[in-house]
């Protein structure tokens, strides 16, 4: 199946995409309401119905239209006119069906209905890319992994996956990402804007998914189930990787010498050992360094000497470290058993 029989174009209709999500949509040379009045949709008459043969062709990219008047505004996307405004919001348009469709934003009119789930929606071509979730049809596909996708735009940010594209940047430093959305969540790093709010506590995040999952520790729900058992979790990342112990999944291996993790932090510690990184974790107290933080705080317990919080069982004895006292009831053991 082709865009144009899941889009329902047509010859003769003008292409053009949707910056935000990459898909097709189309912009009809003429509708049914001026076929027959011989009129272009702004009302003004069509000097060219007399002559329906000829073409008209644009100096700016080689396109050729029907109508004159459909010249004329796909001109003024390369000439930046724009005489269509908004009367509620002062935006311009080079387009009159631009700014109808815009005008829906203010009256909440959403014409293009889902016969399936009762969504309705704007603009008919969103109405074609959301049916896709009920017939399941996938027409953009990777020519790299085969891999599938309901929308242009989802291809071609997946694509980037492959080619190590980042074409977002962001102003305030040197990161580049794959998605535009990751860089405006990015950018509120910088400026400290913080959109979402918890209702329970007050909290603020700059991503709405953070405050979902932030709000599950005051409900208690667990939404992401194991299918292998009968825990649950707050997060889907920590359902994964606690599915990788049922599985003996280890997705993390190492370059080097090929040992596998599974989890992202336990290889990035093992390849110090390779690289001979410096050692993360620094003890304030003295000079000494270690590569993972727990290795520190039970370094940490030497200075402070008065923090013995592992007790002997048999003789109350107090130890400031558990392996400490782990030997300390081995010896205990083999002088009872001796005794004996």
């Amino acid at each position: 199946m082709t865009e144009e029989d899941i889009l329902g174009l047509k010859e003769g209709d003008i292409t053009v995409t949707l910056e935000e999500t990459g898909d097709v949509m189309n912009t009809r040379e003429r509708s049914d309401s001026h076929s027959d009045s011989g009129k272009s949709p702004s009302g003004e008459p069509d000097p060219e119905m007399p002559k329906p043969a000829g073409r008209h062709h644009t100096s700016h990219c080689g396109k050729s239209f029907k109508r004159l008047w459909t010249l004329k505004e796909h001109g003024r996307t390369h000439t930046g006119e724009e005489p269509y405004h908004c009367s509620d919001f002062g935006k311009r348009f080079c387009q009159v069906d631009s700014l109808k469709r815009h005008e829906r934003i203010h009256t909440g009119e959403n014409p293009h209905h889902c016969f399936q789930c009762g969504k309705s929606f704007t603009r008919l071509c969103y109405l074609k890319i959301h049916e896709r979730i009920h017939s399941g049809v996938k027409p953009h596909h990777c020519y790299q992994c085969g891999k599938t996708f309901t929308r242009l735009g989802h291809l071609r940010t997946h694509e980037r996956a492959h080619t190590g594209e980042k074409p977002y940047h962001c102003s305030h430093c040197e990161k580049s990402f794959t998605q535009l959305g990751n860089l405006r969540t990015h950018e509120k790093a910088h400026t400290g804007e913080k959109l979402y709010h918890c209702s329970h506590c007050g909290k603020s995040f700059t991503r709405l998914g953070h405050l979902r999952t932030h709000e599950r520790a005051h409900t208690g729900e667990k939404p992401y189930h194991c299918s292998h058992c009968e825990r649950c979790f707050t997060r889907w990342g920590s359902l994964k990787k606690h599915e990788w112990i049922h599985t003996r999944e280890k997705p993390y291996q190492c370059s080097l010498c090929g040992k596998s993790f599974t989890q992202l932090g336990n290889l990035n510690q093992h390849e110090r050992t390779h690289t001979g990184e410096d050692k993360t974790y620094h003890c304030s107290q003295c000079e000494k360094s270690f590569t993972r933080l727990r290795h520190l705080n039970k370094h940490e317990i030497i200075h402070t000497l008065e923090e013995k919080t592992y007790h002997c069982s048999q003789c109350g004895k107090t130890f400031s470290q558990s392996e400490d006292l782990k030997s300390h009831e081995r010896i205990e053991r083999l002088c009872s058993d001796l005794c004996f």
